[in-house]
């Protein structure tokens, strides 16, 4: 994982890692992640995505924007666009973030990672309920991602 300076995960508060293995090839689980417009028609955690200073629906490198995800605004930049291996984004709202995808082809499909490291005061202080509650949140992502990928919607 290519991790901004300062959101390693030794140097992190808050770290979540979850992995899943879709039976489909990396560019085709590429692709459905990268369009960033659908994630509210299958992801629950995440609401009215508006793109900054590109279209969309995809992500591109550079793309700035912002999006409802855990009950809250979050700003975010792709910081990070290699297909189909790396993926990620900033967000900045009520704590500073990471949020990385990678994609590694294996025997049965695509083996996907997604991390997230969270930074500030109330990473610091919210530790022990942030954890769990992302590493649920990105389950759940991850499983839908794969539900729809696996089920060619």
């Amino acid at each position: 994982m290519k991790w901004p300076k300062g959101f390693e995960p030794e140097h992190s508060w808050v770290y979540a890692h979850n992995e899943i293995t879709i039976a489909a090839p990396p560019e085709r689980v590429w692709h459905r992640l990268i369009r960033a417009a659908d994630w509210p028609s299958w992801y629950s955690n995440c609401a009215d995505i508006r793109f900054q200073n590109m279209p969309g629906p995809d992500l591109a490198p550079g793309t700035n924007f912002i999006w409802n995800t855990f009950g809250a605004t979050v700003n975010s930049t792709v910081l990070v666009f290699d297909p189909p291996h790396e993926l990620g984004w900033d967000g900045k709202g009520l704590l500073p973030v990471y949020h990385g995808w990678l994609f590694e082809p294996v025997d049965a499909g695509c083996h996907v990672i997604t991390e997230e490291c969270q930074n500030g005061f109330l990473g610091a202080i919210g530790s022990w309920y942030l954890r769990p509650m992302l590493l649920k949140g990105h389950q759940e992502w991850l499983e839908s991602l794969k539900r729809i990928v696996e089920g060619g919607e």
